[in-house]
């Protein structure tokens, strides 16, 4: 039996798959201690741990360890002369009217942070030799005095040569064997001093979080009787042993909504669907991601808090308009949605849990798209009274009734998905008109409708059960390692040559890891260059096929780099302008040898065959439509409410919807 469990901020997701038969369960989160909810589920799901053989697990634990500071106590190791460089930080300003504005906070104290005196140059070479005496003189004993959990060591241009890096990380661990050390040579061996420290710190900060995390999951399924493959989702899009995570935990910092993305893939594929708009509405916020080809983008960096992250990361933008989301009046009158969210605990006001706060939810059932009965399958009962109560002083403050209120929050929240989905498209050359909208999480298929109709966007692809979408997308991700590092060279002919060197050394260390990981069989090597014209600041990637290395040119290089300036900026292909390489990261893929299938679950539910729906400020009967019981082929016209276990199903007038083979919803705009 293979197992998915997603740990998300208001329900954990778990999609089951045993010989055909597939198992779909939410639960909700419980934030304290996520692993507790995990396990609720498998309970829920009526699956013993022993009976699985392969478990692969997402979860918040690092994103919120750091929004939450509530990771280890560290230390930070840099060059003398280097010690402030996690508070000097960048010389830009985020709010530049903001009288009050503060750099974020790095995870470490300044009387944490330490210097040892070595120094390398930037093209590798030693220029002052590591003080080897004054590291067991001084920094050791600082360090076993200060009763730190982890310590990260960001040597100037380790990137260029981790030699003395190495040489401090074996003699603090040789002194001190308990203290866990994040090397930047092999957390994030790229150029920019700033964002590789913060990458170091911040993995420092959450390898023993993780590594504690990791633990007590284990020993629980192990006491269970658990002895199958344990794997974690990566950020990139793929998963690894969880053996690998005590080594880089800060690859594992966006795992949720990387799996959404991967399983969003592997759902519309066997629609032949490849060039897709994704976005996943869960309780706490909104992901959206855009994929080309079947393919999501990279992006070399992320931040969390305001601190950059300097990892592969699927090219996600995150906005705080989840179906948790608070609807609030700000100091001017106006209305806001986000990004403060009711979370799971007291969560929205309609939860009866004690919650008295509107949210994206409760405007829903204001407005009549979510029944309160059929919430969960009819598993999760709502109040009604509660959620309408909640939009009062709203309303009262907005001088509207508590419907218009509500429907001026769901308008809100769909102009704040259509400008995160903007950020990925039309920001990155690319007309949303070309791709299909695809919606998932709870809240997701709900306004899906409304985003496409404001993006000019003519199809929707709805996934069966796609409020459990991203436990779907842990049981389909391949196995997956990227390393990337820092080449800066000038294009010319000797540099097909430079990049074919590093792939084979990075390929060599890589298959080494997967063969020491145990995962063997076929592997795919991917190949993306980080390319500028000289003067620039900023790189944008080019991908290349490993395979074409033999027969590569410098012309094919400035080529297809001029093809990917001219589309993200509308100029780039002027001759005579000299371009660099800035660096390179190689990837390995191991796939999986098959795909799980996921179908509606049945709801159970009795069900009259309209409701009521607020439609421009009036209310109209949509048709009820049972999401498990819809055939193939079979038209459902607008409006209606496909409702399904895990989410429902918004079809607006003037759109209708049908389900095909796949078992995928397809609804397109009529005329």
């Amino acid at each position: 039996m293979r197992v998915g469990i997603e740990v998300g901020g208001t329900f954990t997701d778990l999609v089951a798959v045993d010989q055909g038969e597939v198992r779909v369960i939410k639960v909700p989160s419980t934030p304290r201690s996520p692993d507790i909810g995990a396990f609720n589920a498998l309970g829920a799901a009526g699956i013993a741990p022993g009976a699985v053989t392969d478990l692969v697990h997402g979860s918040t634990v690092a994103t919120n360890a750091i929004l939450e500071r509530r990771g280890a106590n560290i230390a930070f190791v840099a060059t003398k002369g280097f010690r402030d460089i996690l508070f000097m930080q960048r010389h830009d300003r985020r709010s530049i009217y903001d009288l009050h504005y503060a750099k974020p906070a790095p995870p470490v104290r300044r009387r944490d942070c330490f210097e040892v005196a070595e120094r390398i140059g930037p093209d590798g070479a030693v220029i002052a030799p590591l003080d080897e005496a004054a590291v067991t003189r001084e920094l050791i004993p600082a360090l076993a005095a200060g009763g730190y959990q982890a310590v990260a060591l960001c040597l100037l241009s380790a990137y260029a040569s981790p030699l003395h890096e190495m040489r401090l990380k074996e003699m603090i661990a040789a002194a001190l064997p308990g203290l866990s050390i994040a090397a930047s040579h092999e957390v994030a061996p790229e150029f920019r001093e700033f964002e590789r420290a913060s990458t170091t710190a911040l993995s420092a900060y959450v390898q023993p979080v993780i590594d504690g995390y990791l633990d007590r999951f284990g020993a629980t399924l192990a006491g269970a009787g658990f002895t199958g493959h344990f794997s974690v989702m990566q950020s990139n899009g793929g998963r690894m042993p969880a053996v690998a995570m005590r080594r880089n935990a800060i690859t594992a910092l966006l795992s949720g909504p990387a799996a959404g993305v991967v399983g969003a893939i592997r759902q519309a594929a066997r629609s032949q669907r490849g060039n897709l708009i994704t976005f996943d509405m869960g309780g706490t916020s909104t992901d959206v991601a855009l994929v080309q080809d079947g393919e999501a983008a990279l992006a070399p960096e992320t931040e969390v808090d305001g601190l950059p992250i300097r990892t592969p990361v699927l090219d996600i933008v995150t906005v705080g308009a989840g179906g948790g989301s608070l609807v609030w009046i700000d100091d001017g009158g106006m209305l806001r949605v986000g990004p403060r969210s009711a979370g799971a605990e007291p969560g929205p006001a309609c939860y009866g849990k004690g919650g008295t706060l509107p949210t994206v939810t409760d405007a829903h059932v204001v407005r009549g798209t979510i029944r309160p009965d059929a919430f969960l399958g009819g598993g999760m009962s709502l109040d009604a009274d509660a959620a309408h109560r909640a939009f009062e002083d709203v309303a009262k403050r907005l001088g509207t009734d508590v419907r218009g209120a509500a429907a001026a929050a769901i308008r809100l929240a769909v102009a704040n998905i259509v400008r995160a989905i903007q950020l990925v498209s039309t920001e990155r050359g690319r007309d949303p008109r070309d791709y299909a909208l695809l919606p998932f999480g709870g809240a997701g298929p709900l306004l899906a409708a409304e985003i496409a109709a404001e993006l000019g966007i003519r199809e929707i692809l709805v996934p069966p059960n796609p409020g459990v979408i991203s436990a779907l997308g842990l049981l389909s991700a391949d196995y997956v390692k990227l390393r990337g590092i820092t080449r800066r060279v000038g294009l010319d002919g000797e540099t097909p040559a430079i990049i074919a060197a590093d792939c084979a050394r990075l390929r060599e260390a890589t298959e080494a890891e997967f063969t020491a990981l145990g995962l063997t069989g076929p592997l795919e090597h991917s190949l993306e260059l980080d390319m500028r014209f000289v003067g620039q600041a900023f790189e944008i990637p080019v991908p290349v096929d490993p395979g074409e290395l033999p027969g590569l040119t410098a012309a094919d290089l400035a080529e297809r780099f001029a093809a990917a300036h001219q589309r993200v900026y509308l100029h780039g292909g002027e001759p005579g302008r000299k371009v660099e390489l800035v660096g390179l990261r190689f990837g390995v893929r191991r796939r999986l040898d098959a795909l799980p299938e996921v179908r509606e679950r049945a709801a159970g539910l009795s069900r009259p065959p309209t409701a009521q729906v607020v439609v421009g400020g009036a209310a109209v009967p949509a048709a009820l439509v049972d999401a498990a019981t819809l055939a193939v082929d079979e038209v459902v016209a607008g409006p209606a409410l496909i409702e399904g276990y895990s989410s429902t199903t918004w079809v607006p007038p003037g759109w209708s919807g049908a389900r095909d083979a796949a078992g995928n919803m397809l609804l397109r705009k009529e005329g």
